[in-house]
């Protein structure tokens, strides 16, 4: 006898727009990204073509682009204050969710495609937030936060994204670092 499988839950997707850009010296989710838009609407675009449709949320700043993404306001307190507050009103139900910064504007539909194919064999059922271990360091962001995390997570008081990680349930794979790379200053004005 069949016995009815569970109906498969979505990917959705975190991007954290709340950063103050102080080394930046502007907005960054709203540079423009040079395969069209903004940088943030084109992470937006990534995640719909490779592991949309699903949950969309914006931790800080909305995309003009993208009014249809729901944003939850950022209390201004960095990353790891965002998730917290975010994982506390979150009522909708996902597999895992994609928490990327606004500001790693490199991940395109293959990147993503082989890196969800990576944490979701390590994690089919959404049980660990999945870090990449590149050539630089741990990468949290940019990482898969399972679902059935956010209760836990928003019990947590720490002040930085490495901090959560450590007191959930985590796991790392090795990766490369190119995706992973975020843009913390303006290159140089051409004279």
């Amino acid at each position: 006898m069949d016995t009815p499988s569970r109906p498969l839950l979505p990917v959705g997707l975190l991007l954290l727009t709340g950063g103050a850009s102080r080394r930046y010296g502007a907005p960054k989710h709203l540079e423009p990204h040079p395969r069209g838009g903004t940088w943030g609407s084109h992470l937006v675009r990534v995640f719909r073509e490779t592991l949309g449709p699903g949950p969309e949320r914006v931790l800080g700043e909305a995309l003009p682009e993208h009014p249809e993404v729901a944003v939850l306001e950022d209390p201004r307190e960095g990353p790891a204050a965002a998730l917290v507050r975010w994982a506390g009103v979150e009522r909708v139900q996902a597999l895992r969710w994609w928490v990327v910064p606004c500001d790693q504007v490199h991940w395109t539909r293959e990147f993503l495609e082989d890196w969800h194919r990576a944490a979701a064999a390590a994690d089919p059922r959404g049980d660990f937030w999945v870090a990449a271990e590149t050539e630089q360091g741990r990468q949290v962001l940019g990482g898969f936060l399972g679902g059935r995390l956010p209760p836990a997570l928003a019990r947590l008081r720490f002040r930085r994204v490495g901090e959560l990680f450590g007191a959930l349930p985590s796991l790392t794979r090795p990766w490369a670092w190119a995706p992973f790379e975020d843009v913390d200053e303006r290159p140089p004005t051409p004279p």
